[in-house]
């Protein structure tokens, strides 16, 4: 995975959840996160969004399971 993609994606998680020690695996998902509910998980999007310059569809946003998805994405739609 790019490490610019993951440098840029890191600070937005550290930014949406107020944390800088959530380990970005690529099965992560919203259970493990604490404060990963509906209404941050739009922040999320919102803010990879402006981060990459890139928008997401709604069936993507919703087929979503985990980090490496959320990478895979970006990666195909920003690089």
């Amino acid at each position: 995975m790019d490490s610019d993609l993951e440098a840029r994606l890191r600070r937005v998680f550290e930014i949406i959840f107020n944390r800088s020690d959530i380990d970005l695996r690529d099965d992560l998902t919203a259970r493990d996160v604490p404060g990963w509910d509906s209404f941050n998980h739009i922040n999320l999007v919102i803010q990879v969004e402006q981060e990459f310059g890139i928008r997401f569809s709604d069936s993507e946003v919703s087929s979503l399971r985990d980090v490496g998805q959320l990478k895979q994405l970006i990666a195909r739609k920003a690089f």
